[in-house]
């Protein structure tokens, strides 16, 4: 009985391991699988496109990433996002770049990647940046920053809420980042909390902000700008 016993509960171990590692990404399994964003079949991705069909010019874009961005935006950023809905031969390799361009006192105001971890570079000018982690077991969320400067290099952990900040009342700055999944995703707090269609009830944001319905009302009315292009 006893040596029965050992043996399903070294079953079930097994079963619990394989069905993790069925759940994880799993390794390429060929040198690309250039998206077919022409294919009708749903998958979690795109369907790979014929091998015989792929050209360079699905692994390249003319993305002119050395030109500066428009950062009129009432938060001062322009977020340039090249992923794998504009470079098809990105498809299952894990990886995303953005170019982010920052007026004076402009910032990437909090937000997070669900799928992405991000490592930023200040290329030109001064960054305030920081996160937050989740719910600590002493009911914290420890905020981490730093300020950067040009060649500095500071990593967000995936999922984590973080921003980016231009101290500068005088200079612009310019940042490089790149992340891990080749459609990171972003959630700008902000507009996910205030600016969903349709709106979240002022009762509950009331409740969850400890603020009166009036307030939230207000904020709701707020034209929230979306800084990624």
């Amino acid at each position: 009985m006893a040596s029965s016993t050992t043996f399903l509960v070294l079953t079930a171990l097994l079963a619990l391991l394989a069905g993790q590692v069925i759940a994880s990404d799993p390794s390429p399994l060929q040198d690309f699988c250039v998206a077919d964003k022409d294919s009708h079949v749903n998958v979690n991705g795109f369907v790979c496109k014929d091998p015989k069909d792929v050209k360079a010019d699905d692994f390249f874009l003319a993305a002119n990433l050395d030109m500066p961005r428009d950062t009129t935006s009432k938060i001062g950023s322009n977020v340039t996002l090249i992923n794998v809905m504009r470079i098809p031969g990105l498809n299952t390799l894990g990886i995303s770049l953005a170019r982010i361009d920052y007026a004076p006192l402009g910032e990437n105001p909090p937000h997070t990647h669900p799928r992405a971890t991000e490592i930023l570079t200040v290329l030109e000018g001064t960054l305030y940046v920081g996160f937050v982690t989740s719910n600590q077991a002493n009911r914290e969320n420890k905020l981490f920053t730093k300020m950067l400067n040009k060649g500095d290099v500071f990593v967000f952990p995936e999922g984590l809420i973080h921003f980016q900040f231009n101290p500068s009342p005088h200079k612009p700055t310019v940042a490089i980042a790149a992340l891990s999944s080749q459609n990171p995703g972003v959630i700008t707090i902000a507009n996910a909390v205030f600016g969903s269609k349709p709106p979240i009830s002022d009762d509950v944001l009331a409740k969850a902000f400890q603020v009166e319905k009036k307030t939230v009302d207000w904020l709701q009315a707020q034209f929230w700008a979306d800084n990624h292009n």
